[in-house]
């Protein structure tokens, strides 16, 4: 009896560790809360119910020594293969959670797309590279089980917002075989830059300051990447320059090699513009109009 009871502790005290260990810093309504002071009227985006799209929840990616990495998928009903949209929340590489992805995974989806909101390890948990080597591992696993997921393999995007949109951007750069198309929702392109403002979040994630791990804060950079084999990218900034740091230097580059490239400003909007209204609507068209130029022309 003794025995059991050991036992029994040892799994709720390792469970509860487990829940005290993940950053819960960034969620929809700890955002809100923020958000609400300078903007009160905002409410957070939800994306109307439509029968057009199937979720399938949680499916797993890859196995880790003690848990699996899973993603969520949210699938046009419609006939025939579509293409993907991989979708990578932010929460400055140490909170966040694929959840928050699913009001933007729900609405394009409703286009005409499959989509894919996945998890990946943060900082508090791994430092880089491990979540890109994540997104890697997602997206290989994806267009591995193309046939599983009526997926068009050659047309896969990855959309990212805030330090999911840096990670985004580091994939279509630095891997860009695997990708077609970049959407980068107001992520840095550099991180040692005039604009950039980067600091506590970032040494966290890429395990040292600059002056400490120059080298991985240059190679975390998609603009240290950005060359003729870089796929197009559809930039969405609010007006904090902090956010843009890299992303003219990135845009001459792309320009240079032909490269299509665009660049959409949401006024008056606070940096996470993309979980709320008004903000939401007008980012979903730019995303879908972006989509659908690379991949229904």
């Amino acid at each position: 009896m003794k025995l059991f009871v050991s036992v029994v502790f040892l799994i709720f005290f390792s469970l509860g560790f487990a829940q005290i260990q993940k950053d819960l810093s960034f969620t929809n309504e700890s955002e809100l809360k923020k958000v609400l002071k300078k903007f009160p009227s905002v409410t957070l985006a939800i994306a109307p119910v439509s029968a057009d799209v199937k979720e399938i929840k949680d499916i797993p990616y890859h196995s880790l020594e003690d848990r699996k990495l899973r993603l969520d998928g949210y699938f046009n009903r419609s006939a025939g293969n579509k293409p993907a949209v991989i979708l990578i929340h932010g929460g400055g590489w140490k909170s966040g959670d694929k959840e928050m992805m699913m009001p933007l995974a729900q609405s394009i989806a409703s286009q005409g797309y499959h989509c894919f909101a996945v998890e990946y390890r943060l900082s508090g948990e791994a430092k880089y590279p491990a979540g890109i080597d994540d997104m890697l591992k997602a997206i290989r696993f994806l267009k591995s089980n193309a046939a599983r997921f009526n997926i068009d393999a050659d047309k896969i995007a990855v959309l990212g917002t805030s330090s999911g949109g840096q990670m985004a951007a580091l994939i279509g750069t630095k891997y860009s075989e695997l990708v077609s198309a970049v959407i980068d929702i107001d992520g840095i392109l550099a991180f040692s830059h005039p604009q950039s403002q980067e600091g506590t979040l970032a040494a966290e994630w890429l395990g040292g300051t600059y002056q400490d791990k120059p080298e991985i804060w240059n190679d975390a950079s998609p603009l240290y990447h950005v060359d003729r084999n870089s796929v197009p990218v559809l930039f969405i900034n609010s007006q904090y320059e902090r956010f843009q740091a890299g992303r003219t230097e990135m845009t001459e580059v792309l320009n240079r090699y032909s490269i299509y490239s665009r660049s959409e400003k949401i006024e008056n909007s606070p940096h996470t513009f993309w979980i709320f209204n008004p903000w939401f609507e007008p980012t979903v068209k730019y995303v879908t109009q972006f989509l659908n130029k690379q991949f229904k022309p």
